[in-house]
């Protein structure tokens, strides 16, 4: 083993190993056991932070670290997390976290304007991390009769998690308009050469003019020679996605989408069933997951690739929001990850076929459907307008 300096990058990292969590119970009692062995500090950045059940016991996990002599640093984003109540926020203060706002460009009681920091990530002394799509909540963890959303999240040993924790430091950094001292790696990362999973960090965030998850999955599209699978929460491709894909088809690639049965969002489903026709069209293969809310957000290609973040496929994923995945180049892996993919598809959902589609949805409810995805489009429009002209 030897040690080096990591420096965060677009590039694949080489010295890595990694693990696939589902999210519910899986992923809390992971998140729960790193943060109770993290040893010098701790990033914790998510998007949704509840003052439920759920998030009392990950508060707790990370004040119990502070008295261990942690450095904790939990940044969430102004809006999702903003039912926070100040009595919450005080007491993880006064227990020693260091606790920061991502803020938008304009904010007040009842309005917001402003990307929103959609990414969840947790690095714990430059060595282990988590990067998912799951959010700090009972709805995203198993509790009795009330199973978890369905969602997945990459737990990370070696390079890339020194990576992600000066991802962490930079966004950090410029949440704190005052400067606030940071921890900054103090002890150097082992690199463990046995260690030979690739792994990139991917980052979408329009108004810094990063788009790399948009770039993977343009690149997915282009190198795919036999299968995509796409596993989505709020599918809702723009042009150029629905242009790239098409022509993956077109090239005899076989592609199957996942997706939800059930939305915590109908006027979003709505909208999403009517891609259904272009996906039919298409000869795209329709799964939906009908056991609870779907929230995932993972694809792979050929048993040799997987993406796995927050990036919905969807315009405020593409250009309003500040985004995070995990790119793995590596065929165990990757054939590890369809598997269970595949086994949920023939054991948890249901497939939409075309003809059963039109069966349960009459004409008007098609039109439905119609005007839902227009006005989705509309609100995407305004949504990112702001961010397109920067």
């Amino acid at each position: 083993m030897s040690r080096r300096k990591i420096k965060a990058a677009s590039v694949y990292t080489l010295h890595n190993r990694v693990r696939l969590i589902r999210g519910g119970s899986e992923y809390f009692n992971e998140l729960e056991k790193i943060i109770k062995k993290s040893k010098q500090c701790l990033f914790f950045q998510t998007y949704i932070f509840e003052e439920d059940k759920t998030g009392r016991r990950i508060a707790d996990a990370m004040k119990d670290a502070v008295a261990r002599g942690v450095s904790v640093y939990v940044l969430l984003d102004g809006y999702a997390s903003q039912s926070l109540s100040k009595t919450f926020i005080k007491d993880i203060q006064d227990a020693g976290v260091h606790f920061r706002w991502f803020e938008p460009i304009l904010k007040n009681k009842n309005f917001y304007f402003g990307r929103r920091m959609h990414h969840k990530v947790v690095v714990a002394d430059y060595e282990v991390s988590l990067v998912g799509g799951v959010n700090i909540s009972d709805r995203y963890n198993d509790l009795p009769g009330d199973p978890a959303w369905l969602d997945w999240a990459l737990r990370c040993e070696g390079e890339i998690s020194a990576g992600l924790a000066r991802v962490c430091v930079q966004v950090w950094k410029r949440s704190d308009l005052f400067g606030a001292k940071i921890i900054e790696n103090a002890t150097p990362p082992v690199i463990h050469e046995e260690w030979n999973c690739a792994v990139r960090i991917r980052r979408n965030d329009w108004v810094r003019n990063r788009s790399q998850i948009t770039k993977s999955y343009n690149e997915m599209f282009r190198k795919a020679t036999s299968h995509i699978i796409i596993m989505s929460s709020y599918f809702l491709p723009g042009n150029v996605f629905q242009k790239n894909l098409g022509r993956a088809v077109r090239r005899g690639v076989k592609v199957k989408v996942v997706l939800a049965g059930a939305s915590d969002v109908k006027l979003a489903k709505n909208a999403e069933r009517y891609i259904y026709r272009w996906l039919f069209r298409k000869g795209i293969e329709i799964y939906e997951y009908p056991k609870t809310v779907l929230h995932a957000k993972l694809s792979t290609y050929d048993g040799q690739w997987v993406t796995i973040g927050s990036y919905n496929v969807n315009n405020i994923s593409a250009y309003a929001s500040v985004e995070l995945n995990l790119d793995v180049n590596d065929e165990e892996f990757a054939k590890q990850t369809e598997k269970k993919v595949l086994d949920i598809i023939k054991n948890e959902c249901v497939h939409v076929t075309e003809e059963e589609y039109r069966t349960q949805f009459n004409f008007f409810q098609r039109i439905i459907q119609r005007v839902s995805y227009d006005i989705v489009r509309l609100l995407f429009f305004l949504f990112t307008f702001y961010y397109k002209k920067q």
